[in-house]
């Protein structure tokens, strides 16, 4: 009796389930609503041959905006030269090693000067490679469809990053001038041999496991993942070319006189050249969808196994200005990433809201605040940039700032993009500043025990 009651119970279920997914269908009273509802403007017809035959982001260009943006600054930190990332996703290591340029630039009163990303590069792929490898051997204990070992194996290596990989490259490593070792092919377009390091590494992660599985000790794991670096090793140096241990270098200034030639190792070059230290800084985010004034971690942030995750102090944007504003106006360069494809006007390189009205063209409405944009991933950090300059209005209040950008000359206004103050608010993300920027409240939350975050947090 009691089965009986039960397979009545189960079919009685599914025919409810049945029904309800046939009620949520588009059947053929429901497609009438549909249709008449988005034909209701009278437009449509003239807004449907314009749209179907041309670009869609030409179209929604708002005209009333052409001309009032205009491209002086008040105040602007001077630097020489555009840098240019080309295919790659390294705007991260461009960005930083550019916060930094100025200060080399003003030193030595040089004509032009740029550090070797390709070097920098190079051990940023080698320590991912370690990192991800470590990662697995830590949870090689998980099943395969655990959330954390799939996150892992999906991102398995990149060329993206944050700003706080790079202080723990230079640590290590050192840096040394681009003409030392320039970039490759493969650093200019790293989509091949990203595909192919994760290739490698996927299987080497497999094999971690099955070595594991067959009661491998973790002695054996770390010497079996020496000989797969030492692959990972030949790849890069293939690629890249092999990252030097001395070299010899010497530069021009301004005036035309030459330097005497002087050998160097990468750490005793980035000794002598950056002033500052590299920990003084502090990393801001503006993300509404977590609590301000609170320290924040996320999980693999990081390039080296031995390194600090991604940690940020997350603020109210009205702080990071204050903060970023004194800091221009010390001439001293900030790393800012944002989202910046959102309301982007590649031509003049202006970056306001309103650029491109889609729901005026459309006749639809695009209403998200920036809080559920995060949430529901429609926006989030997409690209470094240097922060290089503020300009202000005759009453004193901040109307844009200046971005150094890393996608050479010819891009936007001469290399670099011009932000309003506005779309400051709503698609910022990152910014990395100097501690004696900071107030004494954004100070005490440094002293917070972080939150740690997951590594498929949006912010990653």
């Amino acid at each position: 009796m009691v089965r009986i009651i039960y397979i009545f119970s189960l079919l009685l279920f599914c025919a409810v389930q049945v029904t309800n997914a046939q009620n949520a269908g588009i059947n053929q009273t429901l497609l009438s609503k549909i249709e008449n509802k988005a034909k209701k403007d009278t437009r449509l017809k003239a807004v449907m041959n314009a749209v179907s035959h041309n670009n869609i982001k030409k179209l929604a260009k708002n005209r009333e905006l052409e001309g009032k943006i205009d491209f002086h600054f008040a105040h602007k930190i001077k630097t020489k030269g555009i840098t240019d990332q080309k295919s790659s996703g390294r705007c991260w290591l461009f960005t930083a090693l550019n916060t930094m340029r100025p200060k080399v630039i003003q030193k030595y009163d040089l004509k032009k000067f740029e550090f070797s990303e390709n070097y920098l590069f190079f051990w940023d792929q080698l320590e991912k490679a370690n990192l991800f490898l470590e990662a697995i051997i830590s949870t090689r204990k998980k099943a395969i469809d655990d959330r954390k070992v799939e996150w892992l194996f999906s991102n398995a290596i990149g060329d993206g990053g944050v700003w706080s990989m790079m202080p723990d490259l230079v640590e290590k490593y050192g840096l040394v001038p681009a003409e030392v070792m320039p970039e490759s092919y493969n650093s200019d377009n790293t989509s091949m041999m990203r595909r192919l390091l994760k290739r490698k590494l996927r299987e080497d992660g497999i094999l971690l496991r099955k070595l594991s599985d067959g009661g491998k000790k973790l002695s054996s794991l770390r010497k079996e993942k020496t000989k797969m670096l030492a692959d990972i090793y030949r790849i890069l140096m293939v690629s890249l070319g092999e990252p030097p241990k001395t070299f010899s270098w010497r530069y021009e200034n301004s005036k035309g006189e030459l330097s005497p030639l002087k050998e160097y190792t990468p750490l005793s070059f980035y000794k002598d050249f950056v002033a500052g230290d590299l920990t003084d800084y502090v990393m801001l985010m503006n993300d509404p969808s977590k609590a301000y004034y609170k320290l924040y971690e996320i999980e693999y942030d990081r390039n080296r196994i031995d390194g600090q995750n991604w940690t940020f102090v997350n603020l109210p944007v009205n702080d990071l200005k204050r903060a970023a504003k004194k800091s221009v106006l010390d001439d001293e360069a900030m790393y800012f990433s944002c989202d910046v494809g959102k309301q982007l006007n590649k031509d003049d390189g202006i970056l306001a809201l309103n650029q491109y009205d889609y729901g005026d063209l459309f006749g639809v409405s695009f209403g998200m605040n920036k809080k559920e944009r995060i949430l529901t991933r429609e926006s989030g950090s997409s690209h470094g940039m240097a922060l290089m300059g503020v300009d202000t209005s005759a009453d004193g209040r901040t109307t844009k700032w200046l971005l150094e950008n890393s996608w050479g000359e010819k891009s936007g206004f001469h290399g670099y993009l011009v932000m309003t103050d506005e779309w400051f608010d709503e698609y910022m993300f990152r910014l990395v500043i100097r501690k004696k920027y900071l107030d004494s409240k954004v100070l005490k939350v440094l002293k917070q025990k972080p939150i740690m975050l997951p590594p498929w947090d949006p912010m990653y």
